[in-house]
């Protein structure tokens, strides 16, 4: 059987590098070297792309970098290759597919997928706008607003009005009250955000947040729960069951998910199937609306008080972690990360067949 040459991209210059050597060092171990010639590509917090030739564990150890090669992805559409540099000498790699296990800015925004699309290489997950309309909180609100997609009151603002600042926590008080939830526009895995219980803390989360990104979203604070869910498709998505969040912490923020061993999930969620029904039909609507393709998490809150389920967000490339909920919710179901990842390359393939034809 011809194996079929697929790169593994993880690192990456954002806030979230570590988490992508961690997903991507899961997704390594669930490829299937019989079927694939897998080559993973490590891309450092300064930008440099080099091809990884040691063990898979120091990838999440973060020692990958000391048995890596300088390579780049080719953006000449007849090459459609990976370009490995040793010594001044240029090798050509022919890729059949990439994995962009990339999180946050520069990978899960449509950069690298603009790049790839450039390359004719066929990759998994999103294309480029649905990533940077999802990567982007406040064009995510926006389409939900338009799809009629219940969701919390927000207000957002640039990193250039913060010269304003009374004007900007007149807003907040007024629309939302406190407490509220600071979050950078364009961030993953809960970076750069807080919670502001009062004025002088939600001065402070601003400020926090600008230095993620130019653009802030600020959002009411919903007493309740959190959950998600796991969408897997192209045209026809189909929507796992539901997970339930328990953070250690105040609320889900980078160290409870990551660090933080009280933090637990749920799977199943123990909800009505009224609410089962509901998050997964707007999972598959939200999906849809931005153009999904291949896979995503979708995320939830469910009201204390009024019982409202609210969407949260939708993440076009989820953690892959040993406790990142997107594969254990398909493992609760029957599907083992080996076959998750024989759909994902699937799914990319099909999807760049019916675009280039």
């Amino acid at each position: 059987m011809n194996r079929k040459t697929v790169v593994v991209l993880f690192g990456g210059q954002s806030s979230e590098h570590e988490v992508s050597r961690m997903s991507a060092t899961t997704m390594l171990k669930a490829l299937d070297s019989k079927k694939y010639q897998v080559i993973p590509v490590g891309i450092t917090k300064e930008g440099q792309w080099l091809i990884y030739t040691g063990p898979t564990e120091h990838i999440s150890t973060g020692q990958w970098e000391k048995y890596a090669t300088p390579a780049i992805i080719s953006p000449d559409a007849k090459q459609r290759a990976l370009l490995k540099i040793v010594n001044g000498h240029i090798k050509e790699i022919p890729v059949d597919v990439v994995i962009p296990a990339l999180h946050g800015a520069w990978g899960e925004d449509g950069t690298i997928q603009g790049l790839l699309e450039m390359a004719c290489i066929p990759y998994v997950g999103c294309g480029v706008l649905s990533s940077a309309v999802c990567m982007d909180k406040v064009f995510t609100k926006l389409i939900a607003k338009n799809t009629n997609i219940p969701q919390a009151k927000y207000v957002w603002f640039t990193k250039e009005e913060l010269e304003e600042m009374d004007k900007l926590v007149e807003r907040v008080e007024k629309k939302l009250g406190y407490p509220c939830f600071v979050k950078p526009a364009n961030t993953g895995s809960s970076v750069g955000i807080s919670k502001a219980k009062d004025q002088a803390a939600l001065v402070k989360a601003i400020r926090l947040a600008a230095d993620y990104d130019r653009k802030i979203i600020v959002e009411e604070a919903i007493i309740g729960r959190e959950f998600e869910c796991a969408v897997l498709g192209n045209e026809e998505p189909i929507v796992s069951g539901v997970g339930e969040v328990l953070p250690a912490a105040e609320f889900y923020d980078y160290d409870a998910k990551y660090n933080n061993s009280e933090s637990r999930t749920i799977i199943p969620a123990p909800i009505t199937e009224y609410e089962e029904k509901t998050m997964r039909k707007i999972a598959a609507k939200i999906y849809q609306a931005v153009d999904g393709s291949g896979l995503a998490r979708v995320d939830f809150f469910v009201e204390e008080e009024t019982g409202r389920v609210l969407l949260n967000e939708i993440n076009t490339m989820p953690g892959f972690t040993s406790i990142s909920m997107y594969p254990m919710l398909w493992e609760a179901v029957g599907v083992p990360k080996a076959e998750l990842m024989d759909c994902l390359i699937e799914l990319a393939l099909t999807r760049d067949s019916g675009i280039r034809g």
